[in-house]
């Protein structure tokens, strides 16, 4: 099968929680993550005979802040349905949904694709639905003794964003649930710490082949590992001969695999019909009242231009409002060196012990203190990193009293001068007479070796520039 990466074919359903005080369609308290199962419910998210839905403003609003900042044409009208079918999370044996008037259709999400060029990815519509409840497998989906059924969550307003099938890779799908989730963070409508704030389905197919969905994958890393395996697998089906069947797929997270859970249903099989409880929206009039915030792409931007900071760093510091907030926070301390600290050293240190954001946040000034230690030349770039990984650290065990500067001074860390490293030089050379041979023939990296071993004798407290002009005027250079 030639160019067989070029012929997936990709389409993401998303649906996010809003983040609205109470559900869409009565006043149950939407806060029910802390409390017990079954203690955030009422007559109209149970289903009950008689109760009648209110429709809840803040999360048709919130709908519509996410449909103008993507661009979206709104319709005339929208107009809720029933989606019948039966399951024991849905109380109702039906879903209040949106048919086929959805509150709006196309608009788009720009983002990288592989090659780093950028792509448009259009999409068909955006519409408010009631979330269902929760199964609680007691043991596992696989092999569970028994399950309970939570309606806590039942009747959470969601709103669900449905791409045109126009991703050509896992990366691309991840890239652009990380735009479109920053842009959601930014518009103020839903709290990405929340579990299952938001939640995924992936369509898949290679051309000319039926199509896959993977249903309710909750995590954005959980969505290329589902992609990435169902391209393998599809791609082994195909080459063996076999057919692709149109279906739905769970994907089990810890084995990083899908599994066949049923045949794809149709649109027919739901048996839509108006819900008769609830009017008709009209929107033309409200949209226009509606202002947006600075979003990811402007804010990019504007970093750029007013910060005169590198395109990576700026994608990187606003793809995420509370690392754009904290920049801007310390960006007194040096706008380009702030960039580099946050954006290439700070995160991935984070990312390595699991730690929030939040964590340095509330010590942006310490933090800025540290980089203010490096730009002074108290210390070196390499201690300054060795600094930052045991203030992190302290802070991961809960120690939150010793500074940066309390850490330097505790370590010995300061730098010195660089006269005070000659003779460690002097030394490092008369032991390395074949490197410095090396070197005057021509061996790449050889002169680096040498600086490298200087380095090390220093502990972090030399500068790799002054150590390496050293080396060169000793050998004669």
């Amino acid at each position: 099968m030639a160019d067989e990466e070029t012929n997936v074919i990709i389409g993401l359903e998303v649906h996010c929680q809003l983040d609205t005080k109470s559900k869409l369609f009565c006043g149950c308290s939407a806060n029910f993550r802390a409390d017990a199962p079954n203690t955030h419910v009422c007559p109209v998210c149970l289903g009950l005979p008689g109760a009648l839905p209110v429709l809840n403003k803040n999360a048709i609003e919130f709908a519509l802040r996410v449909a103008k900042a993507l661009n979206c044409t709104f319709t005339k009208e929208g107009e809720f349905c029933r989606k019948n079918y039966f399951y024991p999370d849905l109380v109702k044996a039906y879903q209040i949904t949106m048919g086929d008037s959805p509150l709006a259709t196309g608009g788009y999400i720009e983002i990288e694709d592989d090659a780093g060029n950028p792509k448009i990815v259009s999409l068909t519509r955006i519409h408010v639905e009631e979330d269902p409840g929760r199964l609680v497998h007691m043991g596992s989906k696989e092999r569970g003794h028994y399950t309970l059924v939570d309606y806590n969550r039942s009747g959470i307003p969601l709103i669900e964003m449905v791409t045109e099938p126009e991703l050509s890779s896992p990366k691309e799908a991840r890239r652009l649930l990380s735009k479109l989730r920053a842009t959601l963070e930014y518009l103020d409508v839903f709290d990405p710490e929340k579990d299952g704030s938001i939640r995924v389905d992936a369509n898949i197919s290679f051309r000319g082949h039926e199509r896959v969905e993977i249903k309710n994958i909750s995590s954005y890393k959980g969505v290329e590992k589902a992609l990435t395996f169902e391209i393998t697998r599809q791609k082994n089906l195909i080459r063996r001969g076999g057919t692709i069947a149109r279906e739905t797929r769970h994907f089990q997270e810890r084995k990083g695999t899908t599994s066949s859970a049923r045949s794809k249903e149709t649109a027919t099989d739901y048996r839509y019909f108006p819900e008769p409880d609830l009017p008709v929206i009209r929107v033309a009039d409200w949209v226009e009242t509606i202002a947006l915030p600075e979003l990811p792409d402007a804010r990019r931007d504007r970093f750029m231009q007013q910060y005169s900071i590198a395109v990576g760093h700026a994608r990187t510091i606003t793809g995420d409002l509370r690392l754009a907030e904290f920049y801007e926070g310390i960006v007194d301390v040096g706008a380009t060196v702030a960039a580099s600290w946050v954006a290439d050293i700070l995160i991935g240190e984070l990312n390595y012990r699991g730690m929030a954001l939040e964590t340095v946040t509330t010590r942006a000034q310490e933090f800025k203190n540290l980089i203010s230690l490096v730009r002074s030349k108290t210390i070196t770039d390499k201690a300054g990193v060795e600094v930052l990984r045991v203030w992190l650290d302290n802070l991961y065990a809960g120690d939150r009293t010793e500074t940066p500067a309390q850490i330097v001074a505790r370590l010995g860390l300061s730098r010195e001068d660089g006269s005070s490293f000659r003779v460690i030089v002097e030394q490092t050379l008369a032991s390395n007479h074949q490197a410095i041979a090396d070197h005057k023939a021509g061996k790449k990296g050889a002169l680096n070796f040498i600086v490298g071993q200087v380095l090390k004798e220093t502990k972090g407290k030399s500068e790799p520039r002054e150590i390496h002009a050293m080396v060169a005027e000793l050998i004669g250079e």
